[in-house]
């Protein structure tokens, strides 16, 4: 068992969003990902695998499937197997996200 401490692992660039690892096994990985205002991850999906991403601060515009809903702290969006997602800062603060994936597509 491994143990982090999650608001210690944050980083922001200007140029695009930061994806930080905070661990990963054989059948997931949990990372923090950090956008600064206008970032976004763009749509796409994962073949056999299922996404969660849960707001720790700030606020976004989430899509999963044909929903797309703006979230923030506390709120979880999640997307099935091979179903499309991805996320927006469309505010005008910084975005932090908890965001795991199973299983593992790095394995």
């Amino acid at each position: 068992m491994g143990i982090i401490d999650s608001s210690r692992q944050r980083r922001f660039s200007p140029e695009k969003m930061q994806k930080l690892n905070l661990f990963e096994t054989g059948q997931m990985f949990c990372d923090v990902y950090c956008l600064r205002p206008g970032q976004a991850q763009h749509v796409h999906s994962h073949a056999g695998a299922t996404k969660f991403y849960y707001v720790i601060e700030g606020e976004g515009s989430f899509t999963v499937g044909d929903r797309r809903e703006r979230l923030g702290p506390g709120a979880v969006a999640w997307s099935e197997p091979d179903e499309p997602h991805g996320v927006a800062n469309d505010s005008d603060r910084d975005l932090v996200l908890l965001v795991a994936m199973a299983p593992n597509p790095n394995r």
